[in-house]
């Protein structure tokens, strides 16, 4: 099945007819606003990190990789809405995509969360979050995961390597 992609100007931003993949067929707009959001998070990213120093390579400063990623970050955003423009196979925003945003947003509650009552409450309740809801898994797979992979973590970068995160539970 062809979809004809040389949609009038009066077409509404998603198409109802789906492409080759039975995909629905998005206006370049899409791609342009797909682009736009890590082009912004990376901007944004700069701007917080401009004031911790980015030090040298053999010496950096904890600014140093938060703008290597932001400069990617800026990069792959100013490519992806470039191509959106010319492109004529942007998929349309879809149920997918509000998965794409919940999930992002529980990781901005996560470091909320992580800082003002530690590591161990907020890991489990991400995980949960993310294998119950946005995963579908039952919830025995779900308790089980979410406990132990936040024990192993726990185990790992508290126990195992020292890192001095936040944390309830003390050993």
């Amino acid at each position: 099945m062809t979809v004809d992609r040389s949609a009038p100007a009066e077409v509404s931003e998603v198409s109802e007819l789906p492409d080759e993949g039975g995909r629905p067929v998005g206006e370049p707009v899409l791609g342009v606003v797909a682009g736009a959001v890590p082009l912004l998070l990376g901007l944004a990213t700069l701007w917080f990190a401009r004031g911790l120093g980015l030090g040298t390579l053999t010496d950096p400063g904890p600014g140093l990789w938060p703008s290597v990623v932001a400069v990617l970050l800026v990069g792959a955003g100013a490519g992806i809405a470039a191509r959106a423009r010319a492109a004529r196979d942007t998929e349309a925003f879809t149920r997918g995509t509000t998965t794409v945003l919940i999930g992002a947003a529980s990781l901005v509650g996560y470091a909320y969360l992580f800082e003002l009552v530690g590591f161990e409450i907020p890991t489990v309740l991400l995980l949960a979050l993310w294998l119950r809801f946005l995963g579908g898994e039952s919830w025995r797979v779900t308790a089980a995961v979410s406990v132990l992979a936040t024990a192993a973590a726990y185990a790992l970068f508290i126990i195992g390597l020292g890192v001095p995160l936040p944390h309830l539970v003390a050993f």
